[in-house]
């Protein structure tokens, strides 16, 4: 298999075929972000993907999940993605599901009945990165979207019978939006219902325009018991969920944490508050964290 550029792929998906069918994304704004700054976005030509495909085929026969990326690879129209889903159900007679990584208004482009389609294609779990349920939030960093649109593009994603796994950005408000961010995060996630939740910890990137704003004063990183208060603060706030499998089980995290909402909410709430009494030693050592 071949492979353009910076890869990454959700933590859920460690044993899944990736297969780029985009590189980079199309939006390649946001001021947090720098792992698209290596390549513009571009579409794959299809040949090279139904390529890569055969060779995965050879020698991953039995594989179960495939992840499609690159960041953004639901920029692809429904007639795009189709030849590569049908390529992969024939190349793996295993097959369970096909995850992918969409932002709200590509999302929001697609017609109930093609998402209907992808779905019967496979297509099954979605990724979405909320970053934030406050629009002030979502304005600074250049997000590209609205917390209502998001709301409105995971139900969308929901009514086609797609899995829907939403993730949140601890500190990316700073302190002086921190109680905004967080209060807002949680009822956001609360309106979209998703059947996954997770929460990634601020880490700045060289390069990007919020490390710059971090080197000239105009942004404050928050420290690692700020984040963890904020993460209580979210998880507080998270109401009105069906079932939510939630972790925060991604490496940047100081405190790797694991349940269903709305069951585990007391609990979950109870470990952050002995995390927050015990101080730095409950938790992962910065050294450890990673992106």
């Amino acid at each position: 298999m071949r492979y353009h550029g910076t890869v990454i792929r959700p933590p859920s998906e460690a044993r899944s075929y990736i297969l780029q069918v985009t590189y980079g994304c199309s939006h390649n704004r946001c001021t947090f972000c720098g792992t698209y700054l290596d390549k513009p976005f571009r579409v794959r030509p299809l040949e090279e993907a139904l390529e890569d495909i055969e060779l995965a085929r050879q020698m991953l026969p039995h594989t179960r999940r495939v992840f499609l990326a690159d960041g953004d690879a639901l920029a692809l129209s429904a007639r795009r993605l189709i030849p590569i889903l049908d390529a992969l159900a024939s190349a793996f007679p295993h097959l369970e599901r096909v995850g992918i990584y969409a932002n709200a208004r590509n999302l929001l482009r697609k017609s109930a009945a093609d998402l209907a389609l992808l779905r019967r294609k496979n297509l099954g779990i979605v990724y979405l990165g909320l970053e934030s349920g406050s629009d002030e939030v979502l304005r600074r960093v250049r997000k590209g979207a609205t917390a209502a649109e998001m709301v409105e593009a995971v139900r969308k994603a929901r009514a086609a019978s797609m899995r829907t796994s939403v993730i949140g950005i601890l500190g990316l408000g700073g302190p002086a939006l921190s109680s905004a961010h967080a209060e807002a995060t949680g009822r956001v996630v609360g309106q979209m219902d998703p059947e996954y939740f997770s929460m990634l910890s601020l880490m700045l990137v060289p390069g990007t325009e919020l490390h710059r704003q971090w080197q000239a004063g105009e942004f404050q990183l928050m420290g690692p018991e700020a984040m963890l208060a904020e993460l209580r603060h979210v998880i507080a706030h998270l109401d009105g969920l069906s079932h939510c499998i939630f972790r925060t089980n991604h490496a940047s995290n100081y405190l790797p944490l694991a349940g269903a909402l709305p069951q585990d909410k007391a609990r979950l709430l109870a470990t952050l508050d002995n995390a927050l009494a015990r101080g730095q030693s409950a938790l992962r050592p910065e050294s450890w964290r990673a992106l």
